[in-house]
């Protein structure tokens, strides 16, 4: 299998990617749900950070520093520096921003790696749905110091319309703030996992496709 159809696997697997009808917070009914609360264990997120590093890597994705918005994002940037390095011998920083500046002992907004000017910095992320997280951390990163945003990364692109637009949430942070997402799979590899035998949801092939011919975008 490919890193790509293991991961999918690695989805299913842990209960994070499930089939069936939901009703997501938009209002749109789906035949897919995505529940990262699902990694839990240590070996899930020591799997999951190796996911993000081959991410990464096959990328080419140029980076000194990965941040994790807080909270969420803070396991994700941890596991992800550890899999760069332990997989790739690439040796990186992390850093996450505080809910509120702290006032004593060191002080200040970031927690870990203190940004400087020039900075490769790439954020990691679970999933996209709006961009609110993106452009809830912009001005703290930039904030801080002159960094160079080079990308972000997410596990998965639902490559879905927001409400408001004819373009994705990740169509919409590189028109609306220069910033390039990658995903480690998207909605396209998930229909093809199914269709491979890569995972179990035949049953659900049909209702994914007409979701997505009425929800997706293409890119």
């Amino acid at each position: 299998m490919t890193y790509k159809e293991s991961f999918i696997k690695f989805m299913v697997d842990s209960g994070v990617l499930t089939f069936g009808e939901f009703t997501l917070k938009s209002g749109r009914k789906a035949p897919y749900f995505i529940n990262t609360g699902n990694y839990k264990t240590g070996a899930q997120l020591a799997k999951l950070g190796e996911f993000y590093a081959e991410c990464i890597n096959e990328n080419n994705i140029e980076a000194d520093v990965l941040f994790g918005p807080a909270y969420k994002g803070i396991p994700l940037s941890v596991s992800a520096c550890v899999a760069l390095f332990n997989k790739f011998g690439t040796d990186v920083s992390y850093c996450f921003d505080r809910k509120e500046v702290k006032d004593h002992g060191e002080g200040g907004m970031f927690v870990g790696k203190q940004l400087t000017d020039g900075d490769k910095v790439v954020i990691i992320e679970d999933v996209m749905t709006s961009g609110k997280a993106l452009r809830e951390v912009l001005p703290k990163l930039k904030g801080a110091a002159d960094v160079n945003i080079t990308a972000m990364v997410i596990t998965v692109d639902r490559m879905e319309k927001a409400l408001d637009s004819d373009m994705s949430a990740v169509q919409s942070a590189d028109k609306e703030f220069g910033v390039k997402v990658y995903s480690i799979v998207n909605i396209n590899d998930i229909i093809a996992a199914i269709e491979n035998g890569v995972i179990d949801g035949k049953q659900y092939l049909e209702a994914m496709k007409e979701y997505r011919s009425k929800y997706g975008v293409e890119y």
